[in-house]
């Protein structure tokens, strides 16, 4: 009898089967309003070597702070062009990027508001689950009160937090650090 590895049992990468459709690297088409923003970053191991395979799998409310989610039923603006969802797969050298707006704040199962922020997931080989870890926003002032961040040790939030680039005042810079001195703050979810 032949024993074959399953899916569940293999460590991929099968992002590019079937899920080809899911890759959008902008995530607030022509007319969305809100302060368009890029964001760019690599996604390293801890030898800082970045990783050619992996995919970030990004969750987003719009300016306004509505999901684009049926769920999501509150009575805010709703736009025509915001997805507010989107794949990006890493280059060769482990580089992304990608486009959308400044999200508005959302709040938490108890009401209260959190800084605008993205939910990333990462996806890639060698991992058997996903890693889950938030973009928050340079100078934003509600990041102070936001709940998420307030858990992390003040010393590994600016892993949370992109930079302003020099180049550019719409550019941020974001990057994923899988593990060493300065690993990104993964969330259990």
């Amino acid at each position: 009898m032949k024993r074959a590895a399953t899916t569940s049992q293999t460590v991929g990468p099968f992002f590019a089967i079937g899920l080809d459709w899911l890759q959008t690297d902008d995530l607030a088409g022509p007319g969305v309003s809100g302060e368009k923003i890029e964001i760019e970053g690599r996604v390293v191991d801890g030898d800082g070597v970045g990783v050619p395979d992996a995919v970030l799998e990004l969750w987003q409310a719009n300016a306004a702070g509505k999901y684009a989610d049926p769920e999501d039923d509150r009575e805010l603006r709703e736009e025509d062009g915001f997805l507010g969802f989107g794949r990006v797969a890493t280059q060769a050298d482990g580089s992304f990027r990608f486009r959308t707006v400044k999200p508005g704040r959302v709040p938490t199962a108890d009401g209260h508001l959190q800084a605008p922020h993205i939910v990333v997931s990462v996806f890639m080989r060698g991992l058997l689950r996903r890693l889950v870890t938030r973009i928050y926003f340079p100078d934003e002032p509600t990041n102070a009160e936001d709940y998420a961040l307030g858990q992390v040790e003040a010393p590994r939030r600016g892993t949370l937090i992109a930079r302003k680039s020099q180049e550019r005042k719409d550019l941020l810079e974001w990057n994923v650090v899988l593990q060493g001195a300065d690993e990104t703050v993964f969330f259990d979810c």
